[in-house]
Parts: C-alpha cells; sequence; structure tokens
C-alpha cells in the first residue's frame, strides 16, 4: 500500500512558487494497476518521482507499507555520471540488497553495452543511459514498477525483449502507469488517477477516468 497524506509540492520558480500537489490525499492499493492521467505540466512525472522516493514531498508524508517500489523505468538521473555503468549496477544493487553478480549478468546480456559498461556514465548516448536503467529495472523484482511513458528502449528487437520481460515481471508485481495513450491505459491498467489542478482524483474505472480525462482536453 502507498499512501499519500496531506503531500504538497511545490518549487520556486523564477521567485514565485509553484505549485504542483495541493494537500492531495489518496491510497493506491499493492493488488491494483493504476494509471496516471493529466494535461501536460499537472504534475504526472513529479508524482511519480514522488512514489518513487526520488523526491521528496514539500510537505506531508508518503508512506510505502511493505513494498519494494522501483524508480521510473529508464530513469538514469539517479545514476552517478562519473562513475561506469558497472560500478552503478554494482552500487543499486547493494543498495536494493541484490546480489551484485545477478544483477550484473542480467544487465550485461539485456542492455547489450559491451565495452561501454565499463565507461563513465557521462560518455554514454541517451539511448544507452536507457538501456542500463530499464535493464537494471527490470534485473531487481520490485513488487511495484513506475512507468513513466516507457514501455521499451532500443531497435525492434530489442524492444521485443523489454516487452517480454515486462509482461514476465507483470506476473508478479502491479505497475503504476503514466500514459497519453488511453489504448495503453486500458491495456494494461484497472483504475486510474487523473491529476488536475494540484488535486489526484481516483477513479475505480478506467473508462471513466478516459472519459474525464478527454472532458479536461476538450
Amino acid at each position: 500500500m502507498i499512501r499519500f497524506d496531506n503531500v504538497s509540492k511545490f518549487y520556486s520558480v523564477y521567485g514565485k512558487r509553484r505549485v504542483i500537489l495541493d494537500r492531495v490525499n489518496f491510497t493506491l492499493r499493492p493488488d491494483i494497476n493504476y494509471g496516471v492521467m493529466g494535461i501536460n505540466g499537472a504534475g504526472k512525472s513529479t508524482t511519480l518521482r514522488l512514489l518513487a522516493g526520488v523526491e521528496e514531498p514539500s510537505r506531508g508524508r508518503i508512506t510505502r507499507s511493505g513494498l519494494r517500489v522501483s524508480w521510473p523505468i529508464g530513469f538514469s538521473g539517479g545514476f552517478n555520471s562519473k562513475m561506469t555503468g558497472r560500478d552503478n549496477v554494482i552500487f543499486v544493487s547493494r543498495i536494493h540488497g541484490e546480489d551484485p553478480r545477478k544483477v550484473l549478468e542480467f544487465v550485461e546480456d539485456f542492455a547489450e553495452l559491451g565495452s561501454y559498461l565499463n565507461m563513465p556514465v557521462h560518455t554514454y548516448s541517451s539511448g544507452m543511459g536507457s538501456r542500463l536503467a530499464f535493464g537494471v529495472s527490470m534485473a531487481i523484482p520490485f513488487d511495484t514498477y513506475l512507468i513513466d511513458e516507457t514501455l521499451a528502449v532500443g531497435d525492434a528487437r530489442l524492444q521485443r525483449r523489454c516487452k517480454e520481460l515486462f509482461d514476465m515481471r507483470r506476473q508478479t508485481a502491479n505497475i503504476i502507469l503514466i500514459s497519453h495513450s488511453m489504448e495503453q491505459i486500458r491495456q494494461y491498467c484497472s483504475q486510474a488517477i487523473i491529476l488536475v489542478n494540484g488535486q489526484a482524483i481516483i477513479y475505480d474505472k478506467v473508462d471513466d477516468a478516459i472519459l474525464a480525462y478527454r472532458r479536461l482536453n476538450g
């Protein structure tokens, strides 16, 4: 279970406060796949980073009860750019209590970075960084996977491998998915959250959420 208790998130932009979430309260159950929708700038990616613990709320509290929650899949912002890909994989593995050798073997096979795995991450292209991040995400068996649009990376062959891995993980884990694709939301999610005007509204039925989202964009 993930609970937001009176959570606010704001940033200072050019000396002015920009409120993303305003005293938000909701609970996400561990047995449900949620879609997250909202117009551009509504705070979808910020909410996902809060769920992951990549960022902290400005006010309020977020509780993750007994769940291992991933960082947003494909998000490489948690890597140390001066460290090699290999050292980053080992570091992340240890943080999450995983066997670094097993995680490294998985990532080496999946990401196909070759000798670049021994190079600093700042030398990677964006695609290489995404492959590394996706590989590490899939190598660790989280209870909840956070997905910010990215369900696959790389060329067609690698995208097929991503989908196979993702489908395998979904058998034992749930997902929280940001997507502008209504078909994707329908395919993967059974409930949905709409972010609007700093608030989060949970819909028990995805189709009801899609109708509300379309009204927002109308």
